[in-house]
């Protein structure tokens, strides 16, 4: 295992302590207003290198932007392409065929996402 830098180690901590999808920007801001002087560049090295560690996820919205969650278990969503709701799903089809593909390619998956897209119940309705 790598050693973590000071700064990954904070923008880990912020993410832990924070609702999950936060974006770089947002976490760049929280530490400002905590008094931590990290560049918004080294909050994004930082959550590149988190990443490779498979201690964040990244979820990219219908907007473009990325969020990023600490990995702790699946997150799946039903994405609304009308008001960019997202809710959260709990069932996950895919486990079983994570595990096989680590088997059959000698892979090692530090997490998936399953997001499916259409119109949620309000926006049907309008």
């Amino acid at each position: 295992m790598k050693t973590r830098t000071r700064s990954q180690t904070k923008v880990l901590q912020l993410l832990q302590r924070l609702e999950p999808g936060v974006s770089a920007q947002e976490l760049h801001s929280t530490l400002r207003q905590v008094g931590q002087n990290i560049g918004l560049a080294t909050v994004y090295r930082a959550l590149d290198a988190l990443k490779l560690e498979g201690l964040v996820q990244v979820r990219t919205l219908t907007n473009g932007e990325a969020v990023y969650s600490p990995v702790q278990q699946d997150q799946h969503h039903l994405t609304c392409l009308n008001c960019d709701r997202s809710i959260p799903i709990a069932e996950c089809p895919v486990h079983e065929l994570e595990h096989k593909l680590q088997d059959s390619h000698q892979f090692k998956v530090f997490y998936h996402t399953l997001e499916f897209f259409g119109l949620c119940d309000q926006c049907q309705d309008g």
